[in-house]
């Protein structure tokens, strides 16, 4: 039985991926660009912020204004107020039902996975010390840092660690820290691509006790 599970946050632990994209497709038209919600989930999605803004900028061929950060926040805030932040369906109950240490592990900022997990009642399963970002190392997603940096705070080798993932740069960061990892595939479309970067997929959160041996 591995001794730690390491959970992305937004897509696996909660369902504001979608959210989220909607909101980068927002405030983009205000900047020139017309990317769908699709779109922008296949640039963004399981990105660190800083890399995000990097894929921006190179788009339009200047850097960003000072107030770019706020109004993608913004636009953010506008549509969870709009639509509500909940968990991913069965999450809770799974993490319940998990004896195994949790942690987080996210290329979100620290802030805004705290704040939300604590806004959908998940924050108990794991405490502020246990939630991890891109920001407390050199590299994100897909590089291995912040699941090896999770690990090593956490006291776990790698081949002791299970990653629980919903994106391909999580995926492929869970494979390269030599963890073994679970892809959450609630959206159909994803599955395929989460399988081909590594991932043993499950599309239903309450079959996860099962698969970590719980």
């Amino acid at each position: 039985m591995p001794t730690l599970l390491i959970f992305d946050c937004d897509g696996t632990l909660i369902d504001s991926e979608r959210l989220y994209n909607l909101a980068w497709a927002d405030a983009l038209t205000h900047y020139g660009l017309a990317w769908s919600v699709d779109e922008c989930a296949r640039r963004f999605n399981g990105r660190p912020w800083p890399d995000a803004c990097a894929i921006v900028a190179a788009a339009l061929g200047r850097p960003l204004p000072d107030d770019f950060q706020d109004s993608i926040f913004a636009a953010s805030d506008r549509w969870f107020e709009r639509e509500g932040l909940q968990p991913i369906a069965g999450v809770a109950d799974a993490l319940a039902r998990l004896p195994q240490a949790k942690c987080v592990a996210s290329s979100g900022l620290y802030e805004h996975v705290r704040d939300n997990l604590a806004l959908t009642g998940l924050l108990d399963f794991f405490g502020v010390e246990r939630i991890f970002t891109a920001s407390m190392v050199s590299r994100g997603k897909p590089a291995p840092d912040v699941f090896l940096h999770a690990a090593e705070v956490m006291g776990a080798a790698p081949q002791e660690c299970i990653v629980i993932e919903d994106s391909v740069p999580g995926v492929m960061a869970g494979r390269a820290a030599g963890m073994r990892v679970l892809g959450y595939g609630g959206n159909p479309q994803d599955r395929a691509a989460l399988f081909d970067a590594g991932a043993e997929v499950f599309d239903d959160m309450r079959r996860l006790p099962d698969l970590v041996g719980a």
